[in-house]
């Protein structure tokens, strides 16, 4: 859920506050203000004291963690994280807990952030605590636009878009969904709010009765309309398989990618993953193409890519890498689905396929 969380008390009955949600989150690390540390400082090493304005302290946390969980007044909380917030995609989540812990806000970030999830959480560490939730999508028991397939780790090709459709789904306006592909256990179908209506086909999204779109997709939308009323998400649906050698230079690997992409209308942000073979040493421009756009690489030894009934068999592939196919082959054995696009050869030395998994 939430990675690197910093807990700020600044009383003592918030310093046993944080103590108990530390009890639970073994991860978290506590700050507190060092005149407190006077009664037993050998056994107080469970909290880290700070010396420095508490102003100064939440700047360099807020910057430095996914989440804070600040024990003290909501006001002060306000004025003190106003000068840092940047982007509710980048600022972290924001807890705020009154000193008798009746209360747990979530106060920022409380969808992307995580902040809903983490105060439901922490609430139920402590006794008599209540979850303050108040994003429209969470008290309206709708769907949260933002966080569709987060935990797939789709990403949304149109972000401006969110805040727009956010606003039909909560008002119960007329919405399509339409998902080609991706992982289908998003949502059950049977728990879609009512405003939601699965079409199947894009086109219908046109239709002037819907308001606004979701769209789940690794196809390329160019139709003005669909993209004016459509949230996009891209799963992580396609598999790249590339043939090379260990000369083969990063720029050309890119640019064989997105060629191919681009001719066969798919969108690049789909990519789950490169394929290829195993070789003895990695191929430099592969390695920097996967680090540069944080793509991983699987690859497998000539055996089991020999083993794969390929659709395009090269004899010249045989003889030199000890099987026939290594771009389709080593994307079917990734995706376990099926090839969309056939090998393209790039002059001198690249090949590139592309199959789609299966979500079935």
């Amino acid at each position: 859920m939430v990675r690197k969380t910093a807990i700020i008390a600044i009383t003592k009955h918030g310093i046993e506050v944080a103590r108990r949600i530390k009890e639970n989150m073994q991860e978290v690390e506590i700050y507190a203000p060092a005149k407190y540390n006077v009664s037993a400082p050998e056994s107080a090493s469970d909290i880290i004291w700070f010396t420095e304005q508490t102003t100064q302290l939440v700047a360099n946390l807020f910057k430095s963690n996914d989440a804070l969980v600040c024990i003290f007044s909501l006001g002060a909380v306000i004025r003190l994280i106003a000068p840092l917030l940047v982007d509710k995609r980048s600022d972290p989540a924001v807890l705020v807990i009154d000193d008798k812990a009746n209360f747990v806000i979530s106060a920022l970030s409380g969808h992307l952030g995580g902040a809903n999830a983490l105060a439901r959480l922490v609430a139920s560490f402590l006794p008599n605590s209540q979850p303050i939730i108040t994003t429209a999508a969470d008290v309206n028991e709708t769907i949260a636009v933002d966080l569709v397939g987060r935990e797939f780790g789709w990403k949304i090709e149109n972000p401006e878009n969110v805040t727009r459709v956010s606003a039909f789904m909560v008002n119960e306006e007329r919405i399509a969904l339409y998902q080609q592909t991706g992982e289908k256990n998003w949502v059950p179908t049977s728990s879609l709010p009512k405003n939601i209506v699965v079409v199947k086909n894009i086109d219908e999204v046109k239709l002037p009765e819907f308001k606004a779109a979701l769209i789940i997709s690794d196809i390329l939308i160019i139709d003005p309309v669909i993209l004016e009323k459509s949230v996009i998400y891209r799963p992580k649906s396609l598999v790249v398989g590339l043939g090379l050698h260990w000369d083969t230079r990063k720029d050309d690997i890119e640019l064989g990618i997105q060629t191919v992409m681009k001719g066969k209308g798919l969108s690049f942000m789909s990519i789950r993953n490169i394929s290829s073979i195993n070789r003895e040493k990695k191929i430099r421009g592969l390695q920097e193409f996967s680090d540069h756009y944080d793509i991983p690489v699987e690859t497998y030894d000539k055996d089991r890519l020999a083993a794969v009934t390929a659709p395009n068999p090269s004899h010249v592939v045989q003889k030199f890498e000890g099987t026939a196919s290594v771009s389709e082959a080593s994307s079917l054995l990734s995706s376990k689905g099926e090839i969309i696009v056939p090998k393209h050869k790039f002059p001198p030395n690249l090949t590139v396929a592309i199959s789609r998994i299966n979500f079935d």
